[in-house]
């Protein structure tokens, strides 16, 4: 049988080597890896003119890679998030279209690092009443003691009920958390600072020791018109979010003591 034989040379390669084997795609992907940004940042962080930036990141929307959120900070703005669970789906495939002995296994679970300080992590949004509460404790519960996770807000409220309902699901106990000021932690040292809000991005002061600050736009679930369901959503995306956010934390280097 030669090489030209029907249904092994006219195979299409997956969509998603198309899509990602583009070299400003693959920066594109990469540079969203690590946090959620606007296209003017992409601009700079890639170095090339915003239309081209922008033609392609609409490529990578196409293929559902990629998706937008209007920023609540200004509706003008957009940002941009990098649908990590689905790229590793599609990577899965990739492989096992290619030969079944290439379909990726589940990734094993980080190893977190393990010293005498835990890794110091940060959630910030407006209020600290829901956002940055459940990340709080949903990294709690996934890290245990190898990260000390915290959240504050730039003008606190109350905890919402919703979010202590929505935790409850997740066996996570909320009653007893209070919001706190972002003036709060001035001075604390912190390995990853996580903004969860458009509007507390803009304002986030610098702390020491050179945190690693990542953002996350997340709409607020207390101005969505469907109420609870809204938390949940939220929830299960901060959820989403954190759990591959402790593959970071497992490459990054401890802090000094706060």
């Amino acid at each position: 049988m030669g090489l030209d034989q029907p249904g092994t040379a006219d195979l299409a390669p997956p969509a998603v080597l198309r899509l990602a084997g583009h070299p400003l795609r693959w920066r594109l992907l990469s540079e969203l890896a690590r946090g959620d940004r606007q296209v003017h940042e992409l601009t700079a962080l890639v170095d090339q003119p915003q239309n081209l930036v922008s033609y392609h990141l609409g490529k990578l929307r196409g293929g559902r890679l990629v998706s937008a959120r209007r920023s609540t900070a200004d509706g003008r703005d957009t940002y941009y998030s990098l649908d990590l669970a689905r790229c590793g789906r599609l990577l899965t495939d990739t492989g096992a279209a290619l030969h079944p002995a290439l379909r990726l296994a589940p990734p094993a679970p980080p190893a977190l690092p393990a010293g005498p300080v835990a890794i110091q992590v940060l959630f910030l949004c407006t209020g600290n009443s829901a956002r940055s509460q459940m990340a709080e404790a949903l990294l709690r519960q996934s890290a245990g003691d190898a990260v000390a996770a915290f959240s504050a807000g730039s003008h606190p409220k109350e905890v919402h009920p919703h979010a202590v309902a929505a935790m409850a699901e997740r066996g996570i106990d909320l009653t007893e958390a209070r919001a706190k000021r972002l003036d709060e932690f001035a001075g604390h040292r912190f390995d990853f600072v996580i903004t969860l809000c458009d509007r507390v991005r803009e304002v986030c002061p610098e702390f020491p020791g050179r945190p690693e600050p990542i953002h996350w736009s997340i709409p607020d679930p207390a101005r969505a018109a469907d109420g609870y369901p809204a938390f949940q959503r939220i929830a299960a995306e901060l959820a989403g979010r954190i759990g591959y956010l402790l593959y970071q934390i497992s490459n990054k280097p401890h802090s000094e003591a706060s």
